[in-house]
């Protein structure tokens, strides 16, 4: 976490992740009905780029993270622009206590290939969501590793079909797999690309 907490300051300032974030809550909007009453959950929030994105189309907002940086900037951001529906949450879903309440949605973006046990949170995510309520879950389509580059214990991205399945034993029923946005990225003196895949899942009634 303390990489992120150096790195929340100076987060929003990096177009290429205003605009793949913007590109996610876009793809949202498009594959699920969202409605404003809604009570949403993001799961690893960064500086709230994705939820405030989808904010004017949905009722509550609770903005995750383990990241007390970025926590600190969605803070930030709501004293200059107060919300009552938003709200800040320090939560690490994988260990913690789940919350009491339960969300009609729960978005992540680029935050499952930080997670160890992917089978452990989407059993998390699937517990905290109401009937019928949606998970979407955007994230790196498999990749050889030169996104992050050696040393970060991290999964080297995700492949669909088995994403799917791991949902449905989650008790989740895959809805649809799109590509959300395609990240360009300079590697070992190369530009490469990186798609990056939005799942949409549904909780049963």
């Amino acid at each position: 976490m303390a990489n992120f907490d150096d790195r929340a300051k100076d987060w929003d300032t990096d177009p290429t992740k205003v605009d793949r974030a913007h590109a996610i809550a876009d793809a949202i909007t498009s594959n699920v009905p969202l409605r404003s009453d809604m009570r949403v959950l993001e799961y690893g929030c960064g500086t709230g780029l994705l939820g405030f994105r989808l904010r004017p189309y949905i009722g509550d907002l609770t903005l995750a993270d383990l990241s007390h940086g970025m926590l600190e900037v969605v803070h930030e951001k709501l004293a200059v622009k107060p919300d009552m529906h938003v709200h800040p949450l320090k939560l690490d879903l994988v260990s913690d206590p789940l919350p009491e309440e339960r969300f009609d949605l729960v978005c992540t973006a680029m935050t499952l290939h930080h997670i160890a046990d992917t089978d452990a949170v989407l059993r998390r995510f699937s517990s905290v969501l109401a009937p019928s309520g949606y998970l979407c879950i955007a994230d790196l389509d498999t990749e050889d590793g030169t996104f992050h580059g050696p040393g970060e214990d991290v999964h080297h991205g995700f492949d669909r079909q088995t994403l799917g399945e791991k949902s449905a034993q989650a008790g989740l029923r895959v809805i649809r797999f799109i590509t959300a946005y395609t990240m360009r990225k300079m590697t070992a003196g190369a530009t490469r690309t990186y798609p990056i895949f939005l799942m949409v899942a549904q909780k049963p009634a």
